[in-house]
């Protein structure tokens, strides 16, 4: 593969279970998220919260997608392969969507949430 390759063709899957992924994906590994703290005459650090490690895009519906399988998977491993090499996994995850079926190409939005994620 070139190593000059960013972007393309990906592979998403829940479980070892292959998905046909459309589109542009997200994801978040979860890392902290810093916010200013500004007073009167300087900034005087910052403030730290945790954010919710996802993986989001958009799959094709076919005869072997059951959507009630699908929007009650829980304690999942998501697994997303780039183009760059990167993987990147999501653990202990569950379906954080809302199971809309968009039928003019039969898109599913699917997000998928976890306790952790890393990039591999």
């Amino acid at each position: 593969m070139s190593s000059n390759r960013r972007g393309g063709t990906i592979f998403f899957k829940v479980d070892g279970t292959q998905y046909e992924a459309k589109g542009e994906f997200s994801y978040n590994i979860g890392a902290g998220k810093r916010t200013a703290i500004v007073g009167a005459s300087s900034v005087h650090g910052y403030s730290e919260e945790m954010q919710t490690p996802f993986i989001e895009g958009a799959i094709t519906d076919s005869k072997d997608v059951v959507l009630k399988t699908l929007i009650n998977l829980d304690d999942v491993t998501v697994t997303l392969e780039l183009a760059n090499s990167k993987t990147i996994v999501l653990r202990n995850g569950w379906y954080a969507n809302e199971g809309t079926v968009k039928t003019k190409e039969g898109e599913i939005p699917v997000r998928f949430e976890g306790k952790s994620c890393e990039e591999a």
